[in-house]
């Protein structure tokens, strides 16, 4: 190892202490990071130098840097040939074995059989040498080479990311000789077995074909289902974020509504009205982060999928430009999914816009919808019946070295002002939840296409109709609620959200404590309950209470659960929070009033 300065002199190397002075600035390992920063160097063959002296070697180098950037030097490390010469003979055994390690340019750094020459200069040639200046990175010939006279089958390969490559092969007269030899045996033990062998040979080879291409499929599906693993990593931590974020939003957005009770002055309101736009904000970041994490609560019903592209159609044209036009494919049947709509309509406008920044000079968006059967298809293996959304724009298409990356929260390719990097993050967790997938494909000046699986079904949407049911704004009595919340400030709010409701409200820090309470009074009418919070969840407190006191509803609420679905499933009304006043509103007195559980937006 060498370490020199800006000038070629010798500062320190790993062969003599304290390393005699030199100037070494004429060597192309120097000379080749002088005029600029071209990352790895690999230098030819060269002799070394008095007093150091030894055998021939080629140089590995990279350039140093001083603070403001300028030409500060070179390290660089010696490599013997004799290393991999060596290496090779071991593992060309056979007659007739070659190999090789050889720079882009063609000059020859190690061979085996050895080069019967002095020169450092010697290049590959033929065949190879033209493949190379072609720019070919791989590849099999059959050539006779100039140094030596000899025709050998080679084979070569560019190695990924350094400015070499690797060859190896046979002299054609061995191959040639293995072949008759065994074809002399066969022929001994008589036509009809050789034929046999022959037929087995073609066997083996359509087999060897097939685990070939079976290998391949199996990296590919590797590949997505490392990417995908990945991507759930990501919303595991998101979701984490998200929990507490929203604990956050409803401090504020509760402190929020008990100031603008306070003042009337209209600056002051004002103020009010930002903080409470911000949290709104917030609170959507939180939503498409949990919908990415698949921690999001989705309200899930049968949905005409066509019918629901066609009705949100115009305001996708009013999220784009005028000259960008969109072209709605409507399917010729009805095609029914169970998809959150409101999901659904975040995820074609997040679309729409991706592809209207996509587009600076205006082009064509093309929305169609078709139905596939589909068997162990991509890393979730679907199966069944599925209605593909498909999505494509005439844009400037997507960098292939960013495709894997584009689904992860927050990566974005934008200006800071033009996006957060949670749209196609939203739309891969809307995926995900309705059980379904996402695929892309794209080219650069071409256009994008993203494919969106989801489950088809059989069964009709119902029609919807009007809610008839009222909700009175207040409850009907000075009813006891029994408040559940580990966290102080938004126990707070929620306190102060109820008491507006014309609750009493009596608050517990835990689901012991809460237990306790109720075994002990008998006014509670009402529990309000988060789910997450140390020792019992509040999912594990409302089925006790659901068991034991039955008389007692149990409405519950979240930042962010794994256990919001079981909740829902068990038919227990959830809150998401940061919940608003009037949310908490109708949620509690519908539960007092009914005394069974309700859905709760």
């Amino acid at each position: 190892m060498w370490i020199f300065d800006k000038n070629g002199q010798t500062l320190a190397n790993s062969m003599l202490y304290p390393s005699p002075p030199g100037d070494f600035s004429d060597r192309d390992y120097f000379q080749a990071h002088v005029g600029r920063d071209i990352a790895l160097f690999v230098g030819r063959t060269l002799q070394p130098r008095p007093p150091f002296g030894g055998a021939p070697f080629f140089s590995v180098s990279v350039r140093r840097n001083a603070r403001d950037g300028s030409f500060a030097g070179v390290i660089e490390s010696s490599v013997l040939p004799d290393y991999f010469e060596g290496f090779y003979a071991k593992l060309g055994r056979d007659s007739g074995s070659y190999a090789a390690l050889v720079r882009e340019d063609g000059a020859i750094l190690a061979r085996y059989p050895e080069i019967e020459t002095s020169d450092a200069s010697v290049k590959t040639d033929g065949l190879i040498g033209r493949a190379m200046i072609a720019g070919s990175t791989e590849g099999t010939i059959t050539q006779v080479s100039s140094l030596d006279g000899i025709e050998r089958r080679v084979a070569y390969r560019k190695l990924p990311k350094l400015p070499i490559y690797v060859y190896a092969g046979l002299e054609t007269r061995a191959i040639r000789s293995m072949w008759l030899s065994q074809l002399g045996a066969y022929l001994l033990v008589g036509l009809p077995a050789t034929a046999a062998l022959i037929a087995i040979v073609l066997l083996a080879l359509a087999r060897t074909r097939r685990l070939y291409e079976e290998a391949g499929r199996r990296a590919i599906a590797e590949n997505a289902l490392k990417q995908s693993q990945r991507l759930e990593s990501l919303g595991r931590l998101t979701g984490g974020v998200a929990h507490d974020f929203n604990n956050l939003l409803m401090v504020v957005g509760g402190s929020v509504q008990k100031l603008r009770r306070r003042h009337t002055d209209l600056q002051d309101r004002r103020t009010l009205d930002m903080i409470d736009s911000a949290v709104a904000k917030g609170a959507g970041l939180t939503r498409q982060l949990l919908s990415f994490s698949r921690r999001h609560n989705v309200a899930a019903k049968l949905v005409d999928l066509g019918d629901g592209v066609e009705k949100f159609a115009d305001v996708l044209r009013q999220s784009v430009r005028s000259d960008i036009t969109i072209d709605i494919e409507p399917p010729t049947e009805r095609i029914v999914v169970q998809i959150d709509p409101n999901e659904f309509e975040i995820a074609l406008l997040n679309l729409a816009l991706n592809a209207r920044d996509a587009m600076p000079d205006g082009g064509r968006i093309t929305v169609s919808i078709r139905t596939e059967t589909l068997k162990n298809f991509g890393p979730r293996k679907l199966t069944g019946d599925y209605a593909i959304l498909g999505f494509a724009d005439t844009g400037v298409g997507i960098p292939e070295e960013i495709r894997e990356r584009i689904f992860e929260p927050f990566f974005t390719t934008k200006p800071v002002d033009r996006g957060t990097g949670l749209g196609l993050s939203q739309i891969y967790g809307f995926v995900q939840q309705s059980n379904g997938a996402i695929t892309v494909e794209s080219e650069i000046g071409r256009g994008t296409r993203f494919d969106l699986f989801l489950p088809r079904f059989t069964e009709m949407p119902a029609d919807e109709a009007a809610d008839a049911d009222m909700v009175p704004a207040q409850a009907d009595r000075n009813a006891t609620l029994l408040l559940v919340e580990d966290h102080p400030d938004v126990a707070a709010v929620a306190t102060d959200y109820a008491e507006q409701c014309g609750f009493s409200v009596v608050r517990a820090a835990s689901a012991e404590e809460a237990l306790d309470l109720l075994n002990r009074r008998r006014d509670i009418a009402l529990v309000f309950s988060d789910i997450v919070m140390p020792g019992m969840s509040g999912l594990e407190l409302a089925r006790l209470i659901r068991d034991h006191h039955p008389e007692t509803p149990v409405v519950l609420a979240s930042g962010y659960s794994d256990r919001s679905a079981s909740a829902l499933a068990e038919g227990f009304p959830l809150l998401q929070k940061p919940y608003t006043l009037d949310t908490l509103r109708k949620a509690l007195v519908h539960a007092l009033q009914t005394g069974r559980p309700t859905a709760a937006e």
